[in-house]
């Protein structure tokens, strides 16, 4: 009897989880009910998959409305149905128009309108729907009774649920809980009894209970959940798909390992077998193809993830990871046992990435190719701030509330209001948003699915998130893009440009053990390479002396939380270091897992124990390792699995104490456990970024600042580029680019640097100087392009006309002239004419106030560094060059914050944080909760350190047991400091000049605390 029932999918009015709707249907002894979610179908798979288990009969619809306002619903006889109401919600989302009073003329589909909203004349197909408060309407109602049917909508179960659809529709609408309409939300009814008791309202009118249950028999809904739907051939049939597939991976083979290397065709020939036996042909040449149009445009790309373990994708160019070298599985990525598509993981540079996408969807058609969309839940923080507005508290409050666990909010009635149907709403969708990279390209059109929508990015969205997906037979095609990709490719082109040099970066030779760059990856120089340049990962690579790919690739795998938290990092380090001081579990685990010291570092792993200890095939050990970590199998599969293991280890003579032992550990580590050929992917791509970084320095930190950095800010790239022998300069109105450009050794950095400075003028600046030629003066410039008084004072600050070979005072009394002599309606001077010669006064400016100048524009000093500017002439008595020769020893230090990185412990948050010393070297330290209570952090700057050295398998820790903040000189630029500071720049200068260490100074000298200071 329930044809119009709304689950928390529809978004910002249903307060009911899906399986919540379904057990109150259970209790309420429902035999059939339809899901007809407000504009979607997002929650319909699960429903029919969950309304199977317990003997209901599932309907499927659409309840269709245009701003809120009941239009009416929808319900899919069959999968031609769905598809219909699909197609028509997705034309009126792609043309942003109101969905129309009356239904098409649907074929497969039953639409029910409103009473008081029904059309006078019905098609075939169409009936009114009456609610139960509108039953004592019909008497005496002449109408046809044959049109009419039960409609009791579900929309809440309780009261309390009530006020939270309230407060949903209030957030929708964004306003107050006392200003909504009541057009604006439900009504109190919309709730779910049985249906016997349903049936006693309509009892007067049984033509009702008869119509419904006409329409509930006349639905019969299908889906064949086994059946893929991806796009099935890349050819005409399968059997065209292996043939060209086979051909395709054979001269892949000759251009990777030459003409007799057998070892590689009989791999190829196992993959080939199972590939085809799977049906699976389609899905490689399809990513074959992507990755043929990326190679014809010249672009960059990685293919990382489980995809690396197939020598076939290997041969296709679609990765550059050899499985044989690093003793991949394939079973790892397919076997028979698996029945899904395997699922590629490819990244691009975020600058080409949309280009990739373009081809995608031209290629196999907007119809058929979209991406995967995702839930955005109510998370903690919004859900409080949400939930107070509606209630009306001010903003203080809310981001008190925000800011705050519950424990130490306000207690009052209405917080504790907001605290209560805020917790309600945890992990309740809120809006619909797009996959960040997960693609569907389809055999039959996607609306036979899904109604489409169309966000701001340009690219079809379902309504579905990447599960649904995967459940109902597609898998995704994972298009990424990263920053790292555009590291390397800008590099190989800036040193084209600026060097004539070719690279060919795709030559693994040259980015895989190549002997310079073990050179730097075994002390750390990795700052702007991917994956390898956090704090965490040098200080890894410093502590293994990691000179090598393995090496480098097991690092790559042990550096994730998981693996650090279970002790095996640890460990790892430790037998690293330490070969012949640990003793092997087993001779297996010698045999196989000899290469990370018998520890199990990969999800391979798991395998390999399985294959050679247990006797189980490859296949199987893949099913343990899904198992174990909880992907998609039930308990009961597990068991299963588990009992398998035992009964072949037995078989092999194995005892069952050390087979519970072996079990327990693949069990332990299951949960943490990495893919190798992922990790192997992340290893190469850091040394092709470090071969870059190597041998062209400066390009390559010139292409990491335009592809606005990594894990550290623009001015660590900027200090990189200056120690690998850059110059490097402010914006230049005649040399500069939109972003940073490269001259021989001169670093011009890029106007997208400049705070402040409109973008459409830094276009206009770059456009008209490469359309006329340079600017000639100040007033050249101003004739030609429209700036305001305040932006050109910007660019006369950083000093973007010092080519004029004025001061920049003398600039800023030229540009006032400028503008006071312009004509009174414009805001620049326009007219194209000769500007009368002024006599400019020559004005005293500090250097100083450059960099305050930088500091304010750029966010970093370049004409000084952080260190010249301080009041002190200490430096440190210690440079980070020599830590290592002070283990276990006090040490005071001067350095300048690069970052910090918070970790929660059992005694309170502690930071480790990231410096470099005045000789521009990298340093790190660690900060205890006791002692950051006393010596917290400051923001940025220079500090004055004092602490312990611990030096870790190479790598030295300064434990931190007092620091402080140390100041600047007074900022020049402001009268009231002119005095001290001409004081303070003659002793600072003597300083920079002077390349004898002086005493240290008092602590009055710094203005600080003496508390905070080291006698």
């Amino acid at each position: 009897m329930y044809l119009n029932c709304h689950s928390f999918h529809s978004l910002r009015y249903g307060t009911i989880p899906l399986d919540d709707l379904i057990a109150k249907a259970v209790q309420s002894e429902v035999q059939a009910m339809a899901l007809t979610d407000i504009n979607t179908v997002t929650g319909i798979y699960d429903f029919i998959i969950e309304c199977k288990k317990v003997n209901i009969k599932p309907l499927v619809g659409i309840d269709f409305r245009s701003d809120n306002e009941f239009r009416y619903v929808g319900l899919a006889k069959n999968a031609s149905g769905l598809a219909e109401m699909n197609r028509f919600l997705t034309k009126h989302n792609f043309d942003k128009t109101p969905l129309p009073l009356e239904a098409p003329a649907f074929e497969s589909v039953i639409v029910i309108y409103a009473f008081a909203k029904a059309p006078i004349a019905l098609k075939a197909n169409e009936y009114i729907g009456i609610r139960p408060e509108e039953v004592g309407q019909l008497f005496g109602y002449k109408g046809n009774l044959d049109k009419m049917v039960v409609l009791q909508p579900v929309t809440f179960r309780t009261k309390k649920e009530y006020q939270l659809h309230k407060i949903l529709r209030a957030i929708d609408n964004n306003v107050l809980l006392s200003k909504l309409k009541p057009s604006d939300i439900a009504t109190a009814t919309e709730v779910m009894v049985s249906e016997e008791r349903l049936r006693v309202v309509y009892k007067e009118y049984p033509q009702l209970l008869a119509n419904t249950q006409m329409i509930i028999d006349s639905c019969d809904f299908e889906y064949n959940f086994e059946t893929p739907k991806n796009k099935k051939h890349y050819t005409n049939s399968s059997e065209s798909d292996i043939a060209l597939l086979t051909t395709l991976a054979l001269q892949g083979m000759e251009w990777r390992y030459g003409k007799a290397n057998k070892v590689a065709l009989a791999r190829v020939q196992k993959e080939l077998k199972v590939i085809d036996e799977l049906q699976f042909s389609g899905y490689f040449l399809i990513t074959w193809d992507i990755i043929r149009y990326s190679n014809s445009r010249g672009f960059l790309h990685i293919g990382r993830g489980s995809g690396a373990n197939s020598i076939i994708a290997y041969c296709l160019g679609i990765t550059d990871i050899c499985p044989i070298e690093l003793d991949l599985y394939f079973e790892r990525f397919l076997n028979v046992n698996r029945k899904s598509p395997p699922d590629f993981d490819i990244d691009w540079s975020w600058q080409e990435r949309d280009v990739i996408l373009e081809y995608i969807f031209n290629r196999y058609g907007y119809e058929n190719v979209a991406f995967c969309g995702t839930n955005v839940e109510f998370k903690y923080r919004s859900i409080f701030r949400e939930v107070g507005k509606v209630f009306g508290l001010p903003k203080e409050e809310l981001d008190h509330l925000a800011k705050n666990p519950m424990n130490l909010q306000q207690s009052n009635s209405i917080v504790k209001e907001v605290q209560e149907y805020g917790m309600l709403l945890e992990k309740y969708p809120n809006q619909r948003s797009m996959h960040s990279c997960g693609i569907i390209i389809s055999e039959e059109p996607i609306t036979n699915y899904t109604p489409l929508e169309m966000p701001p990015k340009g690219f079809p969205i379902v309504l579905f998130d990447m599960h649904v997906a995967e459940a109902i037979g597609f898998e995704k095609f994972d298009i990424l893009s990263q920053r790292g990709i555009g590291h390397i490719d800008d590099t190989v082109k800036l040193v084209a440009k600026n060097r004539g040099i070719q690279i060919n970066i795709r030559d693994i030779s040259l980015s895989k053990n190549e002997a310079k760059a073990n050179t730097f990856l075994a002390v750390g120089k990795t700052i702007g390479c991917f994956y390898i340049e956090s704090p965490a990962m040098r200080g890894l690579l410093r502590r293994l002396k990691c000179d090598n790919f393995k090496t480098l690739v097991a690092a790559s795998s042990i550096i994730r939380p998981g693996v650090a938290k279970s002790g095996m990092m640890k460990e790892y380090i430790f037998r690293h270091n330490n070969p012949s001081q640990f003793e092997y579990f087993h001779k297996v685990f010698e045999e196989q897992l000899g290469e990370t010291y018998g520890i199990m570092v990969y999800q391979e792993d798991v395998i390999k124990i399985a294959l050679h200890y247990g006797g189980l095939p490859a296949a199987d050990g893949d099913i343990l390792r899904r198992a174990m970590s909880g992907k998609g199998r039930s308990l009961s599969a597990l068991q299963k699995v588990k009992d398998h293991f035992f009964a072949s280890c037995a078989q092999q003579g194995h005892s069952e104490t050390l087979s519970q032992e072996i079990y327990r550990q693949i069990e332990s580590f299951a949960g943490y456990s990495f893919c190798k050929a992922h990790s192997a992917s992340y290893a190469v791509e850091s040394y092709q970024s470090l071969y870059l970084k190597v041998y062209y320095p400066i390009e390559f930190m010139v292409a990491v600042i335009n592809n606005q950095g990594g894990f550290y800010r623009t001015e660590v790239y900027v200090h990189e580029a200056r120690m690998s022998g850059a110059k490097i300069h402010n914006p230049c109105v005649n040399k500069s680019e939109i972003t940073t450009t490269l001259f021989d050794n001169d670093v011009y950095l890029g106007f997208m640097h400049l705070q402040g400075l409109p973008e459409k003028l830094a276009v206009a600046i770059v456009t008209e100087r490469e359309n006329n030629g340079p600017y000639l003066s100040l007033e050249n410039f101003c004739n030609r392009i429209k700036v305001g008084l305040e932006s050109l004072k910007l660019l006369i600050f950083i000093g973007a006309f010092r080519e004029t070979e004025k001061t920049k005072n003398q600039l800023l009394i030229l540009a006032s002239l400028l503008f006071n002599s312009a004509p009174a309606d414009h805001q620049t001077l326009l007219l194209q004419e000769s500007v009368k010669e002024y006599q400019l006064p020559k004005l005293e400016r500090s250097c100083f106030e450059d960099a305050f100048d930088e500091i304010e524009l750029l966010g970093f000093p370049t004409s000084f560094t952080p260190f010249e500017l301080l009041q002190t002439y200490f430096r440190g008595d210690v440079m980070a060059n020599n830590l290592t020769q002070y283990h276990k020893k006090q040490v005071r230090m001067l350095g300048y914050l690069i970052s910090r990185k918070q970790v929660p412990t059992a005694r309170g948050t502690m930071f480790f944080g990231t410096w470099v010393d005045v000789e521009g070297t990298y340093f790190d330290t660690a900060h205890f909760p006791d002692n950051l209570q006393q010596y917290p952090f400051q923001g940025g700057g220079c500090y004055l350190l004092l602490g312990t050295v611990e030096v870790d398998y190479h790598f030295p820790t300064m434990t931190i047991l007092k620091m402080a903040k140390l100041p600047f000189i007074p900022d020049p630029r402001y009268s009231d400091a002119k005095d001290h500071q001409f004081i303070t720049q003659q002793r600072i200068k003597e300083d920079v000049s002077s390349t004898s260490r002086k005493p240290y100074p008092q602590a009055h000298e710094i203005n600080l605390p003496r508390n905070k200071m080291v006698n």
